[in-house]
């Protein structure tokens, strides 16, 4: 199509931002519905968690396979099969009957295979990436496809309560479900694999995305010993794992945190329960961007790494502050800072393993993530433990101790050295 000539690989990415945006709504309407759910099947907080939990736990696990079938079948098909799937499931969370016996481990098992088919989503977009955005632009690329997270999880809030208020928690379900079919069926649509097979390609775009592509997305499929030897990978896969642990406060017990601890009403909560990620939705391309620039200006190691290593710091100080804040409405606000600097690092992961990986990003990827869904599913678990022995404050302050660790974690990563099939070693090379 004439409109979209030059542009396709940005086509492409503004869907997968829907799609991210898409999969957040999918997984953190359940912690809006929480308390709703928790009131009809008679759950307390950690029975809750426990759900929670599944989701993460079975998004985690599935993370690395995901990336692997991103890398044999590509992401267009693997996208779309996953869409189906967290969307089949997402409508069967609402048909949970109450008053059955049972009904936790109903709850903990549909949840858990939903997180099975949502896993998909980023190892097969960090395909994607590898096989169409040239190196210099895969932090803005990642950013953007990251601001769908904020998005997604930011209109959450007042969407599932404005459904919940209405016509109850169930059909919060129904309508999120029929969102995710829609999405799939126009990324069957809109894309493809590689850039040669779309229709739309121009031979101008063809080679501006051609000579930005390492070696690496030219190389076989790396084994999963390469990919598990490698420093860098266990390095920003620790550092993920900080991360994730830090970002599944906000998606799972922030709103609940407003409502309950610091005493805002169901409307207040909504509203201000979107701040943070109103803040990632901003910060994640535009750490991005700055992350390009800084590369394009000074190399891979300061423009990906430094940004990784600002961004958590300073979501360090923002979250230490913001628990000590004695307003309600203050703290979320200084709260909803440190999630936005936190996200200021969310490209430099993926642009790092695109990077690293090429062909095998898809895998490479899914091994970083896995740490982080790993540390999700700890913190939708230990956090009530935490605050019900020791108070609310004590689960923020982990959090803001592993900033400071994701921060200086990210000093051992060298995103120059790209992994190789034939040495089982990593190999330099700058674009």
């Amino acid at each position: 199509m004439q409109l979209f000539s030059g542009r396709v690989r940005w086509v492409l990415i503004f869907w997968m931002f829907v799609i991210s945006a898409i999969s957040y709504l999918d997984r953190v309407n359940i912690s809006i519905a929480g308390g709703s759910i928790a009131k009809e099947f008679g759950l307390d907080n950690i029975q809750l968690g426990w759900v929670f939990s599944a989701f993460v736990l079975g998004y985690a696990l599935f993370q690395a396979p995901g990336g692997r079938l991103a890398d044999r079948y590509g992401p267009r098909r693997v996208l779309l099969w996953g869409t189906v799937w967290w969307s089949l499931f997402t409508a069967l969370t609402a048909l949970v009957p109450s008053g059955r016996a049972g009904v936790l481990a109903i709850l903990i098992g549909v949840r858990f295979v939903l997180g099975l088919g949502e896993a998909v989503v980023f190892p097969a977009s960090n395909r994607l990436v590898a096989n169409w955005i040239p190196s210099q632009e895969r932090g803005i690329a990642n950013g953007l496809i990251f601001a769908g997270v904020g998005a997604g999880a930011g209109i959450t809030p007042p969407l599932i309560t404005y459904i919940m208020v209405t016509y109850g928690w169930r059909w919060s379900f129904w309508v999120s479900a029929l969102i995710g079919l829609a999405a799939g069926i126009v990324w069957l649509v809109l894309a493809r694999d590689n850039p040669e097979n779309h229709p739309w390609m121009t031979p101008g775009e063809a080679r501006h995305i051609t000579s930005g592509l390492s070696t690496a997305a030219k190389q076989e499929a790396l084994p999963w010993r390469t990919i598990l030897a490698s420093k860098d990978v266990r390095a920003v896969s620790l550092s993920y794992f900080c991360y994730g642990y830090v970002a599944y406060i906000f998606f799972t017990w922030f709103f609940i945190y407003l409502s309950n601890v610091r005493g805002l009403d169901l409307k207040s909560s909504s509203y201000y329960g979107m701040l943070p990620f109103a803040a990632m939705a901003v910060c994640s391309p535009l750490g991005g961007f700055i992350s390009d620039r800084i590369t394009k200006a000074r190399g891979k190691r300061p423009g990906r790494c430094g940004i990784g290593v600002f961004g958590f710091g300073l979501a360090a100080v923002f979250i230490f502050l913001g628990i000590q804040a004695q307003d309600a409405r203050l703290a979320s606000i200084v709260l909803a800072g440190g999630a936005g600097a936190l996200y200021l690092s969310q490209s430099s992961f993926w642009s790092v393993t695109a990077d690293i990986g090429g062909r095998s990003a898809g895998s490479v990827s899914g091994v970083m993530n896995m740490a982080n869904q790993i540390a999700g599913a700890l913190t939708a678990s230990l956090t009530p433990l935490l605050a019900k022995h020791f108070g609310w404050t004590t689960p923020f302050m982990v959090a803001a101790a592993l900033c400071v660790v994701g921060s200086l974690t990210w000093l051992r990563v060298n995103p120059e050295r790209q992994l190789s099939v034939q040495t089982g070693t990593k190999q330099s090379s700058k674009i």
